[in-house]
């Protein structure tokens, strides 16, 4: 593997997905294992940017650039969880059902000489008010299934969202704009 080869510290199928959409096949899949709780009183932006950075450092390489990134649903100052769950899913999108809502989403790249570099995207995300019907054709979608906030927008969830504000590709897990940024400023070859 050369200098100028990519790690994605994520085995997030999304994040290699839009990695691609940049003309980029990363060389290797490290998923960071960390511990990924919020800490007490962290905020959603700043617990965003730990999660990138901590994730980033943890599939460290002297082989290539480290490419990592987190996404955060946030209603207010709370930090909505990945839904694992039936009843997870339905009370993230019950809250978020006709109120917008934050999607944070770092991205960190840790060069071959440590150096570290991170961006953080907010979009505005608004739901349209659910109906209980839709609400229960979403969960038996199982589209929200390990989804921070209980949805996926590339998926049925896009036909509930009255509008956005920011960046889709970063609601879907990487801001492309940032991620493209944060290469071309340490060296890593894109177009």
């Amino acid at each position: 593997m050369s200098a100028l080869s990519l790690i994605l510290a994520s085995a997030s199928p999304r994040r290699r997905e839009l990695l691609g959409r940049l003309g980029i096949e990363p060389a290797r899949i490290a998923p960071a294992d960390i511990d990924e709780t919020p800490q007490p009183t962290e905020l959603p932006r700043d617990y965003a940017k730990r999660m990138g950075r901590e994730k980033a450092l943890a599939a460290t390489s002297s082989d290539g650039f480290v490419l990592a990134g987190d996404t955060v649903v946030a209603a207010g100052r709370r930090i909505l969880p990945k839904a694992e769950d039936e009843e997870t899913a339905r009370e993230c999108l019950t809250l978020l059902s006709g109120r917008r809502h934050r999607v944070l989403s770092s991205v960190a790249l840790l060069s071959p000489d440590g150096t570290l570099r991170e961006k953080l995207n907010e979009t505005i995300v608004k739901f349209k008010r659910l109906s209980a019907e839709e609400l229960d054709a979403y969960i038996t979608s199982g589209d929200w299934e390990g989804k921070a906030g209980g949805y996926a927008i590339q998926g049925q969830a896009e036909g509930l969202i009255e509008w956005i504000r920011g960046s889709h590709s970063a609601v879907m897990g990487l801001p492309l704009y940032e991620t493209r940024a944060l290469l071309k400023s340490a060296g890593f070859p894109i177009g």
